[in-house]
């Protein structure tokens, strides 16, 4: 059973300007994608991250720092369908306008793409190389998670659980939420390092762990813009 955070209940006191254009830019490329047709493979093998180009099975070798940044941030717009991408911006936008009213938005964006490439050489290390290029705004979102973990760990998350046939919406303590989607990945990881395939199901659990990590340590560094506004009372 995996909950489906749905919002949050923040008062922000800005507009989430930078969240809202993460997610414009994210379905603008996957909308570009959709028209490629049969070249789209070769997009995802040009700018998707591949672990063996930079590394051998004995550790991470970067012999371009350019030729690593490129498919590093490239990577994190190009999504491998509809679900990949509404799950991604689903998570983006309920966990990033909090974030992004907390620390402003040149600060939101520092931990997000941060995040990601965080995400990307942690990815890399654990699956060193691996020809399997990896795609998508996870890892980027999971440092967001680690920062909104840090920065409302009371607020409560409305969150669907699906049961079967049956669907439920309860409101859920972030705490509870993040954390549990973070044992998630790391079970998983280690699961995945047991047949070793970081990507087996086409999840790349290990990037997920790596960029929620680096959100915290973001979020217990950087300075905020304000402090937590009022978490409205449990109802």
């Amino acid at each position: 059973m995996i909950p489906i955070p749905l919002n949050d209940h923040i008062r922000r006191q800005t507009f989430w300007f930078a969240t809202l254009a993460l997610i414009a830019v994210n379905t603008a490329v996957f909308i570009f994608e959709l028209s490629l047709g049969s070249q789209l493979n070769q997009l995802v093998f040009i700018f998707g991250l591949v672990p063996a180009r930079y590394s051998t099975p004995h550790g991470i070798v970067i012999t371009s720092l350019a030729s690593f940044m490129v498919p590093v941030f490239a990577s994190m717009f190009i999504h491998g369908g509809w679900l990949h991408l509404i799950g991604n911006m689903l998570f983006l936008f309920v966990f990033g306008r909090s974030v992004e009213d907390r620390y402003g938005h040149a600060m939101f964006l520092g931990i997000y793409f941060l995040s990601g490439l965080g995400a990307a050489i942690t990815h890399i290390a654990f699956n060193a190389g691996s020809r399997i290029p990896t795609i998508g705004a996870s890892g980027a979102i999971a440092g967001i998670l680690g920062a909104y973990l840090i920065s409302f760990p009371t607020a409560r998350i409305t969150t669907l659980i699906p049961l079967f046939f049956f669907f439920w919406t309860v409101q859920l303590p972030a705490l509870l939420v993040l954390l549990y989607w973070f044992l998630i990945q790391f079970i998983a990881g280690f699961q995945m390092l047991a047949i070793e395939s970081a990507t087996h199901g086409g999840v790349a659990w290990w990037a997920h762990v790596g960029g929620f990590l680096v959100g915290i340590i973001l979020a217990v560094i950087l300075p905020t813009r304000r402090r937590p506004q009022p978490i409205s009372p449990w109802t």
